[in-house]
């Protein structure tokens, strides 16, 4: 049996995506996640901030932070298609430790 671990996501993205947009690209995210058998998915908005230097010509961003329980080996194909979105500006994931599920 494999062991869930938690992780917490960062991302940075765009800054021209509205709250209706963010929500709908949230979702589809978190469904995803779903799709490889995550655990206990939570999504937060951090809101618009401004960046301390430029990245892809954008000075404001929209922070999202996305916590949630999945297996390791499923990680490195979440986060391949993570790196394919355009909005994307950065993304930082970070073990945070195991957990029986």
């Amino acid at each position: 049996m494999s062991k869930y671990i938690k992780y917490e996501m960062i991302l940075i993205l765009n800054e021209e995506l509205n709250e209706s947009e963010l929500k709908t690209w949230a979702f589809k995210y978190a469904s995803q996640l779903k799709e490889f058998g995550a655990e206990e998915i939570c999504v937060i908005s951090r809101g618009k901030r401004n960046l301390a230097y430029t990245i892809k010509n954008q000075n404001q961003c929209n922070f999202i932070e996305i916590k949630f329980f999945l297996i390791p080996l499923y990680l490195k194909e979440f986060k391949e298609i993570i790196d394919l979105d355009e909005n994307i500006l950065r993304s930082l994931i970070i073990k945070k430790g195991a957990a029986n599920l």
